[in-house]
């Protein structure tokens, strides 16, 4: 019981006192930044599987 209360005590000074957080701002623009890329690689994916889609409908309709 020592060794858990031990862990949670240093976990909470680690967290407290050595990890650097990031600003709000920075947290906001990379959050934005995330859903852009998210954006375009669903756009791109979506694309890829239209193309594929109409190719193969085509491919099947000649046979």
């Amino acid at each position: 019981m020592h060794k858990l209360k031990t862990f949670i005590l240093e976990s909470y000074d680690e967290m407290k006192n050595k990890v650097s957080w990031p600003k709000y701002s920075q947290l906001q623009n990379s959050s934005v930044l995330v859903l852009i890329a998210s954006l375009i690689f669903a756009l791109f994916i979506g694309l890829i599987d239209y193309v594929f889609q109409t190719g193969m409908d085509w491919f099947y309709g000649e046979f």
